[in-house]
């Protein structure tokens, strides 16, 4: 490949032999790069197929924490196209987990066609559906980007579908651009929907079910609590007496007991210093993907309780014994409602093993590696005083 020349105004795309374009993913560690080396693997063929100009396209996967310590998109711009000056890489795509913002609004792709890169913030791409929108919005700006290198055109293509970058469910419109960024083409996320969408990805770069390991001590109390309470008669007379609304909302509070002792517990909630309402937006964008994923954490937690409480609870009881304490037969609804009633209370349980849990494990287990940096970042600006 025969590396392009850089002027003053930029680097000037590089220019491939045998109409070979170089493309770069360049990806945050963990779950982007995991998406990256996934995409990697039919991109090319999908860029060949959809381009029609008898083009190859070699992707490289590069797994350098670039966002580290910034979420300003003038810096991670500055870096991107850096990196891609000094490796000669003909079109970059970087790929985040962290929420990106622009003038008020939620980033969902940034593209440069003058210097051939893009900057994709994945949450901005869900929840659901995550891995296919993720290649589709990685295929249209390369392709975008491709085409303004063949017509040596240094903007946008003047038509630009925003539905490309995102699906139906959350509405995508141009964002707007400050004359001195490089970016000249931006699209954001808005609305009520967007909202939701951006919270899902940034639940889904939280992967909440690696909460479950992350809380061995407080799962081991839990279970503690459930034996102890499945051979104890009151609570089987209790449990007997317990409607199902009265169940329901033994589980609602002992599941937002734990939520909660987790979060204030290990100093999940974030406070921002900054009075703009901006600032205040972002914090409470966070602090609701914290309560969401450590919610689904503690449910997932709360319905293995009671799987595990069923099997005990099957085991153990002995329909006389349980009907003279009980002074109710033993069927199969007071098996299912000693096991419900039995996780509520073991959940209880869980929540103060929790204690002995330390903060930084709990972290690692609620959040992203980015967001861990990113907290860490705030942590020592304010000194030694932990994000509360």
């Amino acid at each position: 490949m025969v590396a392009g020349a850089a002027d003053e105004k930029g680097p000037v795309v590089s220019v491939s032999s045998h109409d070979v374009t170089v493309v770069a993913l360049l990806a945050d560690p963990d779950a982007p790069t995991e998406v990256a080396r996934r995409m990697a693997r039919t991109l090319p063929a999908r860029l060949a197929d959809t381009s029609g100009q008898r083009r190859r396209f070699d992707v490289e996967v590069v797994s350098e924490p670039f966002s580290a310590g910034t979420e300003d998109l003038s810096t991670l711009t500055r870096r991107i196209m850096d990196r891609g000056r000094a490796e000669h890489w003909d079109i970059v795509v970087a790929l985040t987990d962290l929420p990106l913002h622009s003038h008020g609004r939620k980033l969902a792709v940034d593209l440069s066609h003058e210097h051939g890169l893009a900057l994709l913030s994945l949450p901005s791409l869900g929840g659901l559906r995550f891995e296919r929108r993720a290649l589709r919005a990685v295929e249209e700006a390369v392709l975008s980007l491709a085409g303004a290198r063949a017509t040596g055109a240094e903007g946008p293509p003047r038509r630009q579908s925003p539905a490309r970058f995102a699906g139906r469910l959350a509405p995508v419109h141009p964002g707007p651009i400050g004359e001195e960024e490089t970016a000249d083409l931006r699209y954001v996320v808005s609305g009520p929907r967007g909202y939701l969408r951006v919270l899902s990805g940034m639940v889904r770069a939280n992967r909440p079910w690696r909460l479950i390991p992350g809380l061995s001590k407080a799962l081991a109390a839990a279970l503690a609590t459930g034996a102890v309470a499945t051979v104890n008669s009151t609570l089987w007379s209790l449990a007997a007496s317990l409607g199902t609304p009265r169940l329901v909302i033994a589980t609602v509070g002992s599941v937002a007991l734990m939520v909660g002792w987790l979060i204030v517990d290990a100093h999940l909630w974030h406070r921002t210093a900054e009075a703009a309402p901006e600032a205040r937006k972002r914090a409470a964008l966070y602090n609701a993907s914290t309560v969401v994923t450590v919610g689904i954490g503690v449910l997932v937690c709360y319905a293995g309780l009671l799987a595990v409480n069923l099997v005990w609870v099957l085991f153990i009881l002995n329909d006389q014994v349980f009907a003279s304490m009980a002074r109710t037969p033993l069927h199969a609804t007071e098996y299912w409602t000693l096991s419900w009633f039995v996780a509520s209370v073991a959940t209880v349980g869980g929540a103060l093993g929790s204690g002995l849990e330390s903060d930084e494990a709990i972290r690692a287990a609620a959040y992203s590696k980015r967001e861990q940096e990113r907290r860490r970042m705030l942590e020592d600006e304010r000194g030694d005083r932990p994000v509360t």
